[in-house]
């Protein structure tokens, strides 16, 4: 199970823990991602994806179907079927 957005795409990235000797260790940066069902009322369909904390607050502004047909116009393939 990959550490992904299906939405938005966003991935783990790579850092480094800083100590007070600024001595520095590889660290990585996890998105915060969360399962979510979603029913979506255009097609009467339950939904689950993996999204991220700024995918939802989109989604709880523009509504699941007009954020994924607007990452659609973009160009972005989301994989969501309806």
């Amino acid at each position: 199970m990959s550490r992904v957005c299906e939405l938005t795409g966003k991935r783990p990235m790579s850092g480094n823990y800083v100590s007070h000797s600024n001595h520095k260790t590889k660290r990585r940066f996890l998105p915060n991602l969360h399962k979510k069902r979603f029913f979506v009322p255009e097609t009467g369909k339950w939904i689950t994806l993996k999204v991220s904390s700024k995918a939802l607050r989109n989604i709880n502004k523009l509504g699941i179907y007009a954020y994924i047909k607007k990452l659609e116009k973009k160009g972005i393939h989301t994989g969501v079927k309806f």
